[in-house]
Parts: C-alpha cells; sequence; structure tokens
C-alpha cells in the first residue's frame, strides 16, 4: 500500500537530511506506530505519505513515495485526497468551516459525494467520536480534545484508505483516548485501512501496533520491527516496558494486562510499601471562592472552590471539556470570572499587567503559538530575557537545558509541536513567576523531554513556586503532582494528595499502579522510579 524506495529528505539550509535512505513497505490493514525524540523526523515521514513533503512543506526529496501505486512527486496532496487522510499535530491549523457538523462534511464536498451518504457518514461519525452533544457548536469554543476528535471526525467522513494521524491522542482525556484508538482498531480490522501514527504516549498506543517504525534522528537508519522486537533496544519506553526491564520479565510486556500476569512476585515483594509522606507545603498563593464561568449560555465552571499553595504541584484532570482550561484562563487573568472572586497573594490576576503579572503568574497555553510571535527562535528568547527583566541570555540558557536540539536560528513555525511547546515553556519559566501554570505541557513531548520537564517542575515546586498543571497524561501526574483535583462538568469532584485519587481509578491510574494494585486505595508506587526506591528500601 504504502512504499518508500532510497527517500531522503533535506530542507533549505539543514546541515544534513532530516530522513536518509528511507526504505519501508507498509502493507494494506496495518497498524504501524512511528516513535522517536522529538524533532527526529516523524512529522516529516509522515508527511511525505500524502505529498506534503515536498509539495507544501519545502525541501528536496529524493527517492519514490508511492501509494497504491501513486508516485508523490507527481500527485501533489489534492490528487491524493480521496486515498490518503491526514490528521496534524495542531487540529485548528486544518479547520476550513465555522461549526462541528460543516467541518465533518466539507471533505465530502470536496469530493463529491451525494448528500444523502453525507448526512448518514456524518451521523456515524458523531457517534463514532463522541462528539453528538457539540454538532451545532462552533469550532473555537470548543477544548482542545473535542477539536482533536472533530479534526480526526473530518478525515474519516471521506472514508480513505490511508489514514496518517500525528499525535491523535496528544490532546484527548485517557476515556477519549481509548475511544479513539478502539475506532481506528474497528477500521483496521473491520475495513482495512491502513493506519499510520506517530505517538509520544507510548503507553497508549502499543499493544495496538502491528509494527514500530523507530525514527533515531540526525539522518540515522530507521530500525524497523514488532512492538517486542523494538521496545528490547531503544532508549524510550512507556512505564510498563521499564517495569518489565526492571523485573527482568521476558516476553517484555506491551501492556498492563501483560505486565499483571507476571506481577505476582512483585506485588509480594512491595507489599509493605509505606503510603508517600505529605509534602511541606508554604502560605496559600491562591485562592479561588464559587468562581462561575460561562461560554454564552454554555456554563464552564460552576462556582469552584480552590487554594493552592506554595510548593505544590496540582495536577487537573478531568475529561475534555471539564473546565480545566477555563480554570486556567481565569486564574491568570484572561478572563474575568462571571462570579465567585480569583486571587494570587491577594492581588486579582484580571487587573495586573506586565512585569506586575509575569512574576506572579505566568501560564503556558495549550495552543503554544499564542506566545510565539517572532521569526526566530533567538528573537523569542531575547523578547522573553526583556519582559522578564532577567539577564540577557537567560531564556536561552533554560531552552537549551529542556531541548538541546533547537537550534536558535529555526523560525518558531518550523518547529515541531513538542518543540514549540517547550520553546513556550522556557519563555514562561524565566520569568520565575509564584504562580506556574500548564495546558497539557507535555503534548508533543517525548520521554527524555518530559524527564527533564518533571524534575524542572519539582525543583520549581521545592523553591516555592505553585505549579498547577491541566494534564490529561496521567504518567506525568503520578510522577510530579503532591494533589490531584478531578474536575467534571464544572465542578470539583475528587481533590486529595496523588496516590489517593490515581490509585483504583480506570482512568487516571497510571500504569504502575494499574499493574501493582489489587484494591482501589491500595498503597502501591505509581512510577517506575518509586518501584525502584522502594525495592532497593527492602533489600
Amino acid at each position: 500500500m504504502i512504499d518508500f524506495e532510497s527517500v531522503t529528505i533535506t530542507y533549505e539550509g539543514a546541515a544534513q537530511p532530516t530522513l536518509a535512505d528511507v526504505n519501508l513497505r507498509i502493507d494494506e490493514g496495518e497498524l504501524v506506530l512511528v516513535v522517536g525524540r522529538t524533532g527526529s523526523g516523524k512529522s516529516t515521514l509522515l508527511r511525505a505519505i500524502n505529498g506534503l513533503v515536498p509539495h507544501f512543506t519545502g525541501g528536496t526529496l529524493q527517492g519514490r513515495v508511492t501509494v497504491d501505486g501513486r508516485d508523490t512527486r507527481t500527485h501533489p496532496p489534492r490528487d491524493l485526497a480521496d486515498l490518503v487522510g491526514m490528521v496534524p499535530q495542531d487540529p485548528m491549523s486544518s479547520f476550513v468551516t465555522d461549526t462541528v457538523e460543516e467541518e465533518l462534511a466539507y471533505s465530502m464536498e470536496c469530493l463529491g459525494i451525494a448528500p444523502a451518504v453525507m448526512r448518514r457518514r456524518v451521523e456515524e461519525t458523531l457517534d463514532l467520536l463522541g462528539l453528538t452533544d457539540v454538532r451545532d457548536r462552533p469550532l473555537l469554543s470548543l477544548s482542545g480534545g473535542q477539536r482533536q476528535r472533530v479534526a480526526i471526525g473530518a478525515v474519516l467522513t471521506a472514508h480513505p484508505r490511508v489514514l496518517v494521524l500525528d499525535e491523535p491522542t496528544s490532546a484527548l482525556d485517557p476515556g477519549a483516548a481509548e475511544e479513539v484508538l478502539a475506532t481506528l482498531q474497528r477500521l483496521v480490522h473491520d475495513l482495512g485501512i491502513t493506519v499510520v501514527l506517530a505517538e509520544h504516549r507510548l503507553e497508549r498506543v502499543l499493544e495496538y501496533a502491528d509494527r514500530i517504525v523507530y525514527v533515531p534522528g540526525d539522518a540515522a537508519p530507521l530500525i524497523i520491527g514488532t512492538p517486542s522486537d523494538i521496545m528490547r533496544d531503544v532508549p524510550i519506553a512507556p512505564a510498563v516496558v521499564q517495569l518489565g526491564r526492571l523485573a527482568h520479565w521476558e516476553p517484555l510486556p506491551l501492556s498492563v494486562r501483560d505486565a499483571r500476569r507476571r506481577a505476582a512476585s512483585l506485588r509480594e515483594r512491595l507489599a509493605d510499601t509505606p503510603e508517600p509522606t505529605a509534602p511541606d507545603v508554604g502560605a496559600r498563593v491562591v485562592t479561588i471562592d464559587r468562581t462561575k464561568a460561562s461560554y454564552g449560555e454554555i456554563p464552564a465552571l460552576r462556582g469552584v472552590t480552590l487554594d493552592v499553595a506554595a510548593g505544590e504541584v496540582i495536577a487537573l484532570m478531568g475529561r475534555n471539556g471539564a473546565g480545566k482550561s477555563t480554570l486556567l484562563s481565569t486564574l491568570v487573568g484572561l478572563r474575568r470570572p462571571d462570579a465567585g472572586t480569583v486571587r494570587i497573594d491577594g492581588l486579582d490576576p484580571a487587573a495586573l499587567t506586565g512585569p506586575k503579572l509575569i512574576g506572579r503568574i505566568g501560564l503556558v497555553p495549550q495552543e503554544s503559538t499564542d506566545l510565539l510571535g517572532r521569526d526566530t527562535v533567538a528573537a523569542e528568547c531575547q523578547d522573553a530575557d526583556r519582559d522578564a527583566q532577567v539577564p540577557s541570555g537567560s531564556t536561552a540558557v533554560l531552552l537549551a537545558e529542556l531541548a538541546p536540539d533547537i537550534s536558535p536560528d529555526m523560525h518558531p513555525r518550523d518547529l515541531s509541536e513538542g518543540q514549540r511547546i517547550t520553546l513556550a515553556l522556557a519563555i514562561i519559566l524565566v520569568a520565575s513567576p509564584a504562580v506556574i501554570l500548564l495546558d497539557e505541557p507535555t503534548r508533543g513531548l517525548d520521554y527524555p523531554t518530559k524527564a527533564r520537564l518533571a524534575q524542572i517542575l519539582r525543583d520549581l515546586a521545592a523553591r516555592g513556586h505553585a505549579v498547577v498543571l491541566a494534564t490529561h497524561d496521567v504518567e506525568l501526574a503520578a510522577e510530579v503532582a503532591t494533589r490531584v483535583v478531578v474536575l467534571a462538568d464544572g465542578e470539583v469532584v475528587a481533590d486529595g494528595p496523588t496516590a489517593h485519587i490515581v490509585v483504583g481509578s480506570p482512568l487516571f491510574a497510571p500504569q504502575v499502579a494499574k499493574v501493582l494494585a489489587t484494591a482501589p486505595g491500595q498503597s502501591v508506587p505509581l512510577t517506575v522510579t518509586a518501584v525502584q526506591r522502594a525495592l532497593a528500601a527492602t533489600s
């Protein structure tokens, strides 16, 4: 179905190719997972399948890419639209209409599909992706996860034979991600559609893949094989695989189910693991009192009351559309609440501007491009230094620590989604605000970069900063959060220490807890690092 024959892709001004001498065949009905570090070339590989590389991204393509016999050199994306559906990292970049239903119908209109067929497919897709309740909503009013599902649905309605997805679950809550992956499974198994997806959250997708294509970066040869073969050697792996490596399980588990079957002896060794002690926290720095907010007649927050203390790392969790992003934007003063109050160190954030605001609270938004407006990374860093009133070069140093592979001469739009998020994070962190807000900060980040981020957040909390992150990344929450607050339909439905909230939860439990816990509320390590510490303490 898809053939790469001696493909080398080089972008203008690059010192070396992004991909070199790629030979790859993907058969009809395969689900192929593309993995690798942020910026390694995964998105380039995907975009070559539907001709976006080189017809729209530029650069030089040597060799040949064919899809069902069509050569992408002579067939631009418009000539492949009936064959290949592409879902990009940023769903907003693909939207061309105003409402959900219109967007789902657009691709079919372009292909000249009969109105009766269009209507049926729209209804099927709304049901398939859980979008029925928002069918008439403006796209701009949707949460990030809802937008992601619409972007996937807009491609599915055209019934392509090849589906290419770049980070398809990155903005989805765990339940919605499972629904999308189940949908992809049905498309592969029942309809024989070929699915190629790049994903950093391997814990979600690894067990579904037929093969993995590992992109090492630096134009190194691709490593291609079954998930069990690839996971033996590559430096990136989800928690369940890392746990299998630690316990010397053979073969390595690829799913929680596989790991639970082998974990009996490990559970016995960890049976007396003490409950983690509550961290020391400082004075209260954030007060949210009976806060309400809405979008027109649609309520987003329904009387939320919450306090945040210095030294805390709070993970806001909940379904897409639960109100997490709205709460963060209200906290940072981007919008005033309809009722109730929000105070940062006793001050109304909506009344603060300039250094008085960024020195107290900073938000890394879900759409990182909202913070980026210059033509080079270096210029962005210089502006951040000036705005934060810190020594010149401070942002660049912080960025190099987070993502050493980002060149200061690159244009921000040429960065991968993960790299743009990292740049936005550095811009906010350089001001060292008392309260740091992050909206889906690990979207597009690989495991090593996420580990560096986790350490930075822990260090910030240790120095007395308050950190609040809205996230669907249960592994990040387990790694860094001292407290989890769960929102549902604009209300706080759970609030407590991380272990108390996530252990036993079918949606918010990390993989290690799912493997080790045998009952809700049981005290077990939440991460592989915690397992290592517990084993060392018992030996």
